[in-house]
């Protein structure tokens, strides 16, 4: 099969067939003119690597699970899935808790709004998005915390840290590769909207929970980005910030042709 074969039977993108076959998941076979081939084989493995990436895995963990799949026996595949499936319900339950928290906040905030009554002045401080804070407990010594998220916008870094962090990415290779295809794949046909120092992405709502954990993970590798989420109805709107310096890698990360 061509590669525009194997996109039409599998369901999976040619870009992202090629870009398998270039992280070592999807070998392919070359004609003398240098187009890819495949065999039947590959919609099994395409199969095997969706479930995997179902499951959370990463594309290194995969690469070494193809290996078991492709030589071992059952058992062994099952061997080698079972300690990776229980760290990722580790990290999903902590992920989980974490958007729970979130959601309770949407929830108050939404309430909050629906008790504000309708006025036709301009508004106000008293008619902001999210409830009025609650009174401050007693002063306890204790280890300086990040700032929670807001009610209403989840900011994933302080609003003026990302400014002062340096323009360096931990990110390499295949790593920076695979976030950055993790990207393409949330932010997909959202609508672009210059900002200073940034862009604004406005995508579906049903994307926070993804967008989200990209833009957390993005922060831990390249903090010199600064995130910002609004849900304003069905929809998501991501406010992304860099430094002078970092505007060229935000728009490789972001740029229209994501």
């Amino acid at each position: 099969m061509r590669i525009s074969q194997l996109a039409e039977r599998s369901g999976v993108p040619a870009t992202t067939l090629r870009f398998y076959d270039g992280a070592g998941l999807l070998p392919a076979a070359r004609t003398p003119a240098g187009y890819r081939l495949y065999g039947q084989d590959a919609i099994e493995r395409l199969a095997f690597i969706g479930a995997a990436k179902h499951l959370g895995l990463p594309l290194e963990e995969i690469r070494e699970l193809l290996a078991v799949w492709e030589d071992g026996a059952c058992r062994e595949v099952k061997a080698a899935l079972r300690p990776r499936i229980a760290a990722r319900l580790t990290e999903a339950g902590t992920r989980a808790a974490g958007l729970a928290a979130f959601t309770a906040s949407l929830r108050t905030a939404l309430a909050h709004l629906d008790t504000l009554p309708d006025r036709v002045r301009p508004c106000d401080p008293e008619c902001g998005f999210r409830p009025p804070p609650a009174p401050a407990a007693p002063a306890t010594p204790r280890p300086a915390a990040r700032p929670a998220p807001s009610r209403q916008t989840a900011d994933t870094h302080g609003a003026k840290a990302w400014r002062a962090a340096p323009v360096a990415c931990s990110l390499t290779g295949e790593e920076a590769r695979e976030r950055t295809a993790g990207w393409r794949e949330a932010v997909g046909g959202a609508v672009r909207t210059e900002l200073p120092e940034g862009l604004r992405l406005t995508l579906p709502a049903e994307r926070t929970a993804r967008v989200a954990e990209l833009a957390a993970a993005e922060q831990r590798c390249c903090p010199f980005f600064g995130f910002r989420l609004h849900l304003d109805g069905p929809h998501l709107h991501m406010e992304i910030r860099a430094p002078a310096e970092g505007a060229s890698l935000l728009t490789d990360l972001f740029g229209p042709d994501t």
